[in-house]
C-alpha cells in the first residue's frame, strides 16, 4: 500500500509561519525555507479495525499506547520510539508501519509518500479459555469484536449439550429467547478482545504469544565512540550502558528503535537490518 500526499510550497510554509508564532505578534520576521527541510521517517497507525484486545497496549515497552475501550480503539501517543513490536503483536495486523519520505518537487510543491513496510509477525496461540457462568450478566460484550466469530449466541440446550452448565443468569434476550456466549475454542485465536470487553471479568484466556522477531542488529563502532553517554541517557529501556568509556549493549533488552543511534553525534551507533 503507497498513500501520496503533495502541497505547494507557498500554502505549507504559510501554515507552518501561522501555527508556529502568537497570531498577535508580528510575523513578518519569522521565515519557513521548505526548500532545506528533508525528512525521511517511520510513521505507525492502529486502523479502525482494532479489535480492543489491548495485546499492544501490554506489549509496549515503553508505555505510549493507551487503552483502548468500547467505544475507541488503541492509540500510539507521543513518545514512541517506533520498534515495531506493537505491530508484530497485533493479532489482526491492523497496526501499519510506514516509511515517510518528503520531496521537493519542480513544480514548486511538496510531496509526501507514505509506503507500508511489511512487518514479521509474532507467534499467538490460544491454550486455553472460558466463560464463568456465575458471573456473566448476559451483556453481550464479548460478541462485538471478536475477529474470527468465535463467540456466538447459543440456547441452553446447546451448552449444556457441550458440557457447560447453564444458570438462568447471564441470559441474553433474542427472538429465539433467552441465548447465552458460547466460545467455540477450535476458531479461537487467542487475541483476548472478549476478555478485555467484559465488564465483569467473566471470561479467562491462557494464551502463548511467541518472541518479538527479531530481524536487525545493533552495529557498535568502538573506535569512533567518544563516551558522551548520550546513547545511555536516551535508551528508552535501559539496555545501553557506557562503562569505562565502552559501550555494553544489553541485546535482550534492546529493541531495536534507532533512539541510541539517532542521538550518536560521531555514528558510533548503527541499526543494521539482517535481511
Amino acid at each position: 500500500m503507497e498513500i501520496k500526499l503533495k502541497k505547494q510550497i507557498e500554502t505549507l510554509e504559510r501554515e507552518i509561519t501561522l501555527k508556529s508564532v502568537d497570531l498577535d505578534e508580528d510575523i513578518e520576521d519569522f521565515n519557513v525555507d521548505i526548500h532545506s527541510y528533508e525528512d525521511n521517517d517511520k510513521l505507525i497507525t492502529i486502523s479502525p479495525r482494532c479489535v480492543r484486545c489491548n495485546l499492544c497496549v501490554e506489549e509496549c515497552p515503553i508505555n505510549v499506547i493507551s487503552s483502548s475501550t468500547w467505544l475507541k480503539r488503541a492509540k500510539i501517543g507521543e513518545g514512541c520510539v517506533q520498534c515495531e513490536i506493537c505491530a508484530q503483536t497485533c493479532p489482526v495486523s491492523c497496526i501499519y508501519v510506514w516509511d515517510g519520505e518528503t520531496v521537493i518537487k519542480e513544480d514548486d510543491s511538496v510531496e509526501y509518500t507514505l509506503k507500508e513496510l511489511k512487518v514479521p509477525h509474532r507467534n499467538l496461540k490460544m491454550e486455553d479459555i472460558s466463560i464463568n457462568r456465575e458471573v456473566c450478566i448476559g451483556c453481550g460484550s464479548c460478541l462485538k469484536y471478536c475477529p474470527t466469530n468465535a463467540i456466538s449466541l447459543r440456547s441452553k440446550e446447546f451448552i449444556e449439550a457441550h458440557g457447560e452448565e447453564c444458570p438462568e443468569v447471564g441470559a441474553i434476550d433474542s427472538e429465539h429467547g433467552h441465548m447465552y456466549s458460547y466460545i467455540d475454542k477450535d476458531r479461537c485465536c487467542g487475541c483476548g478482545s472478549c476478555a478485555n470487553l467484559c465488564i465483569q471479568g467473566a471470561i479467562t484466556l491462557k494464551r502463548d504469544l511467541g518472541p518479538v522477531v527479531i530481524y536487525s542488529h545493533l552495529d557498535v563502532n568502538q573506535d569512533i565512540c567518544v563516551a558522551c553517554e548520550l546513547c545511555e541517557d536516551n535508551c528508552p529501556v535501559g539496555a545501553i550502558k557506557v562503562v569505562d568509556g565502552e559501550i555494553v549493549l544489553n541485546n535482550d533488552k534492546c529493541i531495536r528503535c534507532k533512539e541510541c543511534s539517532s542521538r550518536c553525534p560521531v555514528g558510533a551507533l548503527n541499526l543494521v537490518s539482517d535481511n
